[in-house]
């Protein structure tokens, strides 16, 4: 099974500070001597905000990821228990955007040495110009791989609202409420 990061709703307070952790844990460049304008800002979570609640929508990586299974180039594999997107190989099709029953995937501009990588051949023609179009790649959460500290956002949320849900975790549970619905059936047998 692999590993995800939930939000409990009723901890967030829509800060958005964990969509800055995660940019900045994501940065090539160091965000103290860049300048604003040389810093990207693509989150690979979302806080989504209505009048009643808040929480971050990110990826759940799947077990059997429909954002994978639909990608005709196979740029989304499973890898470290984790569901990554493979950005060399992405093409920008959007299929996976459209595949995520979340909503957990982006279509953000790659970026090379901090310049925005262009598709050669392919054009933008319109009346005032006539220029190169950018290339444009799926962006989602990739658990901080490789981060020693592990998701930033679960290390930098004000209220504790994240947790990361591990496999073991998810076994432990299964196996506490099968306890307690078995105790519960008991209970409602002895009754009868």
């Amino acid at each position: 099974m692999n590993c995800f990061v939930v939000a409990n709703p009723n901890k967030c307070i829509g800060c958005r500070t964990c969509e800055i952790a995660c940019v900045l844990a994501h940065a090539d460049k160091n965000p103290l001597t860049a300048g604003a304008s040389e810093m990207e800002f693509h989150p690979r979570l979302s806080v989504v905000k209505t009048a009643t609640v808040s929480a971050p929508i990110q990826c759940r990586h799947c077990e059997d990821a429909p954002c994978a299974n639909v990608c005709p180039v196979n740029a989304i594999v499973n890898k470290d228990g984790a569901i990554q997107v493979d950005e060399e190989a992405c093409i920008g099709c959007k299929t996976c955007l459209m595949a995520c029953p979340l909503g957990a995937i982006d279509l953000v501009p790659e970026y090379e040495e901090g310049k925005k990588v262009l598709q050669h051949g392919l054009k933008i023609i319109d009346a005032s110009s006539n220029c190169e179009k950018e290339k444009m790649i799926a962006l989602k959460c990739d658990l901080c791989v490789g981060r020693t500290g592990g998701p930033a956002c679960v290390e930098v949320c004000p209220t504790a609202a994240f947790r990361v849900i591990k496999p073991q975790v998810m076994v432990d549970s299964i196996r506490d409420r099968r306890k307690a619905s078995a105790a519960e059936l008991a209970k409602t047998v002895v009754k009868r």
